[in-house]
């Protein structure tokens, strides 16, 4: 009996395994639609054309529209802040290298999205039930609570001058969210050296200047 239990967990386990790669590519063609043709233009069956399945198939995956675009803005939050996460109690590294962290951290992120969340986060967040909008919104609270933190060890440590750490927190934020309304690597600029742009313009913002 012990051995049957076992075997079907594992065979569970084996079987998310297996159906993660289809699951990650619904929610990544249920994106490019939403931010094409907005979260209420796009329906279940276009996700799964895209998807190439049936639209049952969508079913075995998320009970509604609104659980996909929940999981896609989820997904992305995630990505943001697991990186980061470790920074808010981290009194050990300096605080520049933490900012410089932050940012390039955030932005390469916002970018590799930048086609198909262009739009979501601005405009989808209210489509979702409220249990749901506040658990981004939480996941926005803590985003924003680690770059303060940064911020006000820095102050006490004399490296930035004495700034609103809160208004200081949403100008980063939203600049690098916007660089994904405008940015393209055939402007010239890659990745890294907007990251390090922003970082450098940043710290004159907050009263510091690096060579």
């Amino acid at each position: 009996m012990v051995g049957q239990r076992k075997g079907k967990r594992e065979s569970l386990i084996v079987g998310k395994a297996r159906h993660r790669p289809q699951k990650s590519r619904m929610l990544s063609k249920a994106r490019l639609l939403f931010w094409e043709n907005g979260y209420r233009g796009t329906s279940m069956k276009d996700i799964a054309e895209a998807s190439g399945c049936k639209p049952p198939n969508l079913y075995n995956f998320f009970s509604n529209k609104e659980e996909i675009l929940f999981e896609v803005l989820r997904e992305e939050m995630e990505q943001i802040l697991s990186p980061i996460r470790h920074l808010e109690e981290d009194d050990s590294t300096h605080p520049t290298d933490q900012l410089r962290m932050i940012i390039q951290s955030h932005l390469e992120v916002t970018l590799s999205f930048r086609r198909s969340g262009k739009l979501l986060f601005d405009v989808e967040l209210e489509s979702l039930s409220r249990k749901k909008r506040e658990e981004i919104k939480g996941m926005r609270d803590d985003y924003d609570r680690i770059i303060r933190r940064i911020i006000r060890r820095g102050k006490d440590r004399g490296c930035f001058s004495n700034v609103d750490e809160k208004l200081a927190g949403f100008m980063i934020a939203s600049m690098i969210t916007r660089t994904r309304i405008w940015f393209h690597p055939k402007k010239g600029v890659s990745v890294g050296k907007l990251g390090e742009f922003i970082y450098q313009f940043v710290l004159e913002g907050l009263g510091k200047r690096v060579s």
